[in-house]
């Protein structure tokens, strides 16, 4: 389960992703849901990625790949605000640091946010690089009546990949042995050190 602390990080690389995000850029994968016409008591939405949208992830995020990806949210209004509690989960396909050998894991990320028609817009933090706790927690924006959980899905499978991944029961560096030094990547990395002096 994860921290305030956890939660506040991840707020904040929203905050920051959705600042770097180029203008009129439609997301990777994309499911709105309509709440400016009403959601009565609240919505129950299930996403799941398509093949060609897993693939294009994958490239987007750079990792071997992603064979599924899952967001169940429960959409309730709350007053002026809109409530999207939820989990996002993925199968993905990533490579080892220490062995550089591909290898499957899953991500389970808990989703719980607020939106709001007149919440600021994330770009509206480009270059401010001490942005305020109060904006920090201020609720996502609506855009033009409408949530993109998809959106949400990627970006919070996007924040649960390892950025140093590593295949289960390897702990640190691994020593890797061959009969033709040639074929180890370090022995490559080594070469390419060797040409840059020569």
């Amino acid at each position: 389960m994860k921290t305030p602390r956890d939660k506040d990080h991840d707020r904040h690389s929203r905050r920051e992703a959705a600042a770097a995000a180029p203008h009129g850029v439609p997301p990777t994968l994309s499911r709105t849901i309509d709440v400016a016409s009403g959601l009565g008591a609240g919505a129950d939405v299930v996403v799941e990625a398509g093949e060609v949208e897993r693939a294009a992830l994958a490239r987007e995020f750079k990792i071997g790949g992603i064979d599924r990806l899952v967001g169940r949210f429960r959409v309730t209004p709350k007053g002026r605000t809109v409530h999207v509690r939820g989990e996002v989960t993925g199968d993905v396909r990533q490579t080892c640091v220490v062995t550089l050998e591909e290898f499957s894991s899953r991500v389970v990320e808990e989703v719980d946010l607020d939106f709001a028609e007149d919440a600021p817009l994330g770009r509206e933090q480009e270059g401010d690089e001490n942005v305020s706790s109060e904006l920090i927690d201020a609720p996502d924006p609506i855009i033009n009546g409408k949530i993109d959980l998809g959106a949400i899905t990627a970006e919070f499978l996007a924040l649960g990949l390892d950025p140093y991944p590593r295949k289960p029961g390897v702990e640190g560096f691994a020593h890797i042995e061959s009969e033709d030094p040639e074929e180890s990547p370090f022995a490559a990395l080594g070469r390419l050190k060797g040409d840059e002096k020569s």
